[in-house]
C-alpha cells in the first residue's frame, strides 16, 4: 500500500532503520562537528566531510560554523556566566529541557560566532545552500522520509529532529555537568554519564573529554568504551581518517633518582592522572587510618573525594566539612596542603623551567621530610618521571 511506503518496513524493521537513521547523526555530530572541527584533533577525507556535513543539514538544518563556535566557546568559558548553556548557572531543568533554545540563542549571537568560528568551511555551498537555506535540508528529509517510509514517516522525521536537541543538547550539556562520575577533577563540574559510550556515540564520556579536550578518544579507563573511536579507527584503516600526533606520554623510570626539567614536562602532561594517584596512594590510605581512630566516624564519610575535589567546585556545606576534618587532624592537613601545592606547580606563572624545577624539588623534599610514609613514597614516584614517545592504541 501507498501509505506504507516504498520500502513496506514491518515495525521492528522500522524501529531498527529510526535507530540507524538517528545513530548516523549521533556520529556526524561526534566525529565531524566535535572532534574534528571543534577540537582538531583528526583530518577527514574531504569527501567525508562533505557526506557529514550534508547529512547534518539533512537532520539538523545546524551549520559547522554555529555548532562549532558555540562548543569552542563553551570549552573557554564553562560554568561561568559567558558559558552558552552550563547547568552550575543556568540549572539542571533549564539546560535539560530548553538546551536547543540555548543554542539557536547563541548561534545568533555574530561576536560569538567570529571568534569562536575559526577554521570552518566557507566554501560555495556552505554559503549558498546550508548556511542560506537551513530549513531546506530538513524539509527535503521530511519527504524523503515519507516516500520512504509512508505516513508513520512523519513519525520518523520527528524523531530524527528532536534526537540531536534532547541527547547533545539536553543530555551532554546538562547531565554531562551535573550527574555521574569524574575520573578527573578537571576544573568545570564535567561528569561522565556513563562508562559505556554507545548511545550518544561516546560522548557519555564528558568528564575524560573536558580534562583532555584534544583528545581523539574520549575513554580514558580499561572498562570505558567509546564507539566514536571505534568508528574512527575503521576510518583510520580505511584510510579516510588520520589521529593527529598526540603529545609526548609519560612513564616512570625506578632508576631515575633526581629532578629535571623532563621530569616537569613529564609531570604536567600527567598532571590529571598524577592527581588521581594521589587520591589513591595518599588520601584514600591516610583516610582510612585516620577514620579507624576517630570517635566520630561519620565525619569521614566520603572524606578522600572531598580532600581530593578540585577547589572550584567545592559547596559551601562540604567546605565546612572539610574544614572539620582538617582541624580533626594534623595529618590530614597537611596532605590536603599538599595536594593544593602541588598542583600550584603546575597552575602558577614561574620565570622559567628553572624555577618550576626547584620548586617540585622543594616540593618533594618537604614530603620526604614530613614523617607521612605515604607522602615520601609519592614523592619517590613523581621523581621517576619522564617523557616518551605518543604509542597508538
Amino acid at each position: 500500500m501507498w501509505y506504507n511506503g516504498l520500502l513496506q518496513l514491518s515495525i521492528g524493521e522500522l524501529i531498527l532503520a529510526v535507530l540507524l537513521l538517528t545513530h548516523l547523526t549521533i556520529i556526524s555530530v561526534t566525529i565531524y562537528l566535535h572532534r574534528y572541527s571543534a577540537h582538531n584533533a583528526l583530518e577527514l577525507h574531504p569527501v567525508l566531510q562533505h557526506i557529514f556535513r550534508a547529512w547534518l543539514w539533512l537532520t539538523t538544518g545546524m551549520t559547522t560554523k554555529a555548532w562549532t563556535a558555540i562548543h569552542r566557546k563553551h570549552h573557554a568559558k564553562c560554568e561561568t556566566e559567558e558559558d552558552p548553556h552550563s547547568p552550575v548557572i543556568k540549572g539542571i531543568k533549564k539546560v535539560f529541557w530548553q538546551g536547543a533554545e540555548l543554542y539557536r540563542e547563541e548561534a545568533e549571537n555574530e561576536e560569538t560566532l567570529e571568534r569562536y568560528g575559526q577554521r570552518t568551511p566557507n566554501d560555495w555551498i556552505e554559503n549558498n545552500v546550508y548556511s542560506r537555506f537551513p530549513s531546506l535540508g530538513v524539509s527535503l528529509l521530511l519527504i524523503v522520509d515519507l516516500l520512504m517510509f509512508g505516513i508513520i514517516g512523519l513519525t520518523v522525521w520527528a524523531i530524527q529532529m528532536i534526537w540531536i536537541p534532547f541527547f547533545a543538547a539536553g543530555v551532554i550539556n546538562g547531565l554531562g555537568h551535573h550527574t555521574g562520575y569524574r575520573n578527573f577533577e578537571c576544573k568545570d563540574a564535567a561528569r561522565n554519564i556513563c562508562p559505556w559510550g554507545i548511545l550518544i556515540g561516546g560522548e557519555e564520556l564528558h568528564n575524560n573529554h573536558h580534562t583532555f579536550p584534544n583528545s581523539p578518544k574520549l575513554s580514558a579507563k580499561p572498562w570505558e568504551f567509546d564507539i566514536g573511536w571505534l568508528y574512527i579507527k575503521i576510518l583510520c584503516f580505511l584510510k579516510l581518517a588520520d589521529v593527529k600526533h598526540k603529545k609526548p606520554v609519560s612513564y616512570t623510570d625506578n632508576k631515575k633518582k633526581h629532578i629535571d626539567t623532563e621530569t616537569i614536562m613529564a609531570v604536567i602532561n600527567n598532571r590529571f592522572q598524577i592527581m588521581v594517584h594521589y587520591r589513591k596512594q595518599v588520601i584514600s590510605p591516610i583516610i582510612k587510618i585516620e577514620k579507624s581512630l576517630a570517635k566520630n566516624k561519620k565525619l569521614f564519610r566520603r572524606a578522600h573525594k572531598l580532600l581530593a575535589r578540585e577547589a572550584s567546585l567545592v559547596k559551601p556545606a562540604h567546605q565546612e566539612r572539610i574544614t572539620h576534618l582538617l582541624e580533626h587532624s594534623h595529618i590530614l592537613k597537611t596532605i590536603y596542603e599538599k595536594r593544593i601545592a602541588l598542583q600550584s606547580i603546575w597552575q602558577n606563572t614561574f620565570k622559567d623551567k628553572h624555577e618550576r624545577v626547584e620548586a617540585l624539588k622543594d616540593w618533594c623534599q618537604q614530603a620526604e621530610t614530613s614523617g607521612i610514609k605515604a607522602l615520601a613514597d609519592f614523592a619517590a614516584l613523581l621523581r621517576s618521571y619522564r617523557l616518551a614517545s605518543p604509542v597508538s592504541n
